[in-house]
């Protein structure tokens, strides 16, 4: 309800200022970086953001109404800035927004921008745990791609325990911590994965049944309708619960400022990575950093915007059209020689007309990488198992790039595309998950919410910070022993049999 409230209070607030436009219908796919060596004000070589590349899902005649046919757009900024939210979409099972697919930490990852800490994710203890099978669970499904609804901690602080079974069963926290369900998240998470693997059970139970029923209906007024629209009485049953993604404490490094390693560039929110979550974020603290750190980087990002729009640009682009048709954005194509001339390509690849239809191998593609990620890189870890979806990963982008050099050809003379919103998504996920996995390897320590099988314990020198620029030299899976490594090529069958083709083109 809290985030619910700020963002109506934002959008509302910020619709109504003079000094903001909102582009509805469009997808940001790309940031657009430029040298400024040749340029006459340029005192280094620093590459810099001068920009993004969005697709448009709207009429000609009106930036917000919506048009099924899509098309490239670009909008030239001496400033820009990342507001994206987090990557929680990389689980199969998490409390964030469908939208939350990395896409941020993409596009920075993809213009060499040092990303830092990507491997403390953390899972929330007590998400709801809904199937449309009464079996499985007494709490039924409202929406068959919903994401996991969360049940506060606050349910436990006022007294709430938890329970192996819907009835009967065993309060196992216990045995686990001395603070039994007041045990940080981390703590609490691991304890209800081991009792899930330990009884081949989905979920646990959260029982607060012994509290009055109208204080509880007093004091959780929220949680107790919503489990009542799911058939479900707090008040009288269990609730079943099982940990979710909830919050990527690491993502696009930032100074205090907002500024990330590309000049031009700044971040903030969960996209960001300010440091003051550390290995294990405390609850709400995302909100103080948002508003502080969100604030400090307008001011920063107001004062370098300053330089103008079209001297940055002019020494980029044989044309340089008025910073007017900049704000209406023009689809200028990147490359000298083109005249001005409209394109919907992206990355040399076109973007279908119909940008939001569905997509197969999109899809499988991003519940694979779901899977994957679960198994390997979850709660608890095992170097093996990241080191083998490491590979695995590796060889699933081949396939991707394979897959759109094959439809860039067979759709060459096609004025259609074969990009869409849910292949740049898949794609996103499959980045960042590389990158999670790469900075998980890194860690030879178990620390907050980093928690791997071979390394328990904290080690003191292990506590710095995991800096991560996406083509480090350096490769994870370079010391994969004999028994571990899986062969490409093998590999690559296991994939082609995972990933369902697109179809026809």
């Amino acid at each position: 309800m809290t985030g619910k409230e700020v963002e109506r209070a934002l959008v509302e607030a910020t619709r109504k200022h003079p000094n903001v436009t909102f582009y509805e219908n469009h997808a940001c796919v790309d940031l657009m970086t430029s040298s400024s060596s040749s340029s006459s004000h340029a005192n280094n070589n620093e590459r810099r953001c001068v920009g993004a590349v969005a697709v448009s899902s709207c009429n000609e005649n009106d930036d917000n109404d919506f048009s099924e046919t899509s098309k490239i757009v670009r909008f030239y900024a001496s400033t820009t800035l990342l507001a994206c939210g987090g990557a929680g979409q990389l689980f199969p099972s998490t409390t964030n927004p469908v939208v939350c697919t990395g896409d941020g930490i993409g596009m920075a990852a993809r213009a060499n921008v040092v990303c830092e800490n990507l491997e403390f994710v953390q899972f929330h203890p007590t998400a709801l745990y809904a199937d449309n099978d009464s079996l499985k669970s007494p709490a039924k499904k409202l929406d068959e791609n919903e994401n996991a609804f969360l049940i506060t901690e606050a349910v436990r602080g006022y007294g709430g325990e938890l329970w192996t079974h819907l009835e009967d069963g065993e309060r196992f926290m216990p045995k686990y911590d001395e603070r039994n369900e007041l045990a940080p998240r981390d703590v609490v998470a691991r304890a209800i994965h081991a009792e899930m693997r330990k009884n081949n059970s989905p979920c646990v139970y959260l029982d607060i049944t012994k509290k009055d029923a109208d204080d509880i209906a007093k004091n959780f007024p929220g949680i107790y309708k919503e489990l009542k629209k799911r058939n479900l009485d707090m008040t009288k049953q269990r609730i079943p619960v099982r940990p979710a993604a909830h919050y990527l404490c690491g993502g696009v490094k930032t100074n205090i400022d907002g500024e990330t390693s590309l000049s031009g560039l700044f971040a903030c929110g969960e996209v960001a990575c300010t440091g003051v979550h550390g290995a294990n974020r405390l609850a709400s603290n995302s909100l103080l950093e948002g508003v502080v750190f969100a604030r400090r980087a307008v001011k920063t990002a107001t004062k370098k915007s300053k330089e103008s729009l079209k001297q940055l640009l002019e020494d980029e682009f044989e044309e340089i059209v008025d910073e007017d048709d900049f704000l209406k954005c023009d689809a200028l194509d990147l490359s000298k020689n083109h005249n001005n001339e409209k394109s919907n390509k992206y990355r040399g690849i076109k973007v279908k007309k119909e940008f939001l239809s569905s997509d197969a191998f999109a899809q499988a593609l991003r519940k694979e990488v779901q899977l994957s990620m679960w198994r390997a890189c979850g709660i608890v870890r095992r170097t093996e198992d990241m080191r083998e979806t490491l590979v695995k990963f590796k060889a699933l982008q081949r396939l991707v790039d394979e897959e759109e050099e094959e439809a860039a050809l067979l759709n060459g003379s096609n004025d259609d595309g074969t990009v869409t919103l849910a292949l740049v998504e898949a794609k996103n996920l499959l980045a960042v998950g590389t990158l999670v996995l790469r900075s998980a390897l890194r860690r030879k320590e178990s620390r907050g919410l980093h928690y791997v099988v071979e390394y328990p314990d904290r080690v003191e020198e292990e506590r710095m910070s995991t800096i991560l620029a996406p083509i480090d030299a350096d490769d994870e899976t370079s010391d994969i022993s004999s028994s571990s490594l899986i062969e490409i090529e093998q590999e690559e069958e296991l994939v082609k049999q995972v990933v369902v083709a697109r179809g026809p083109r």
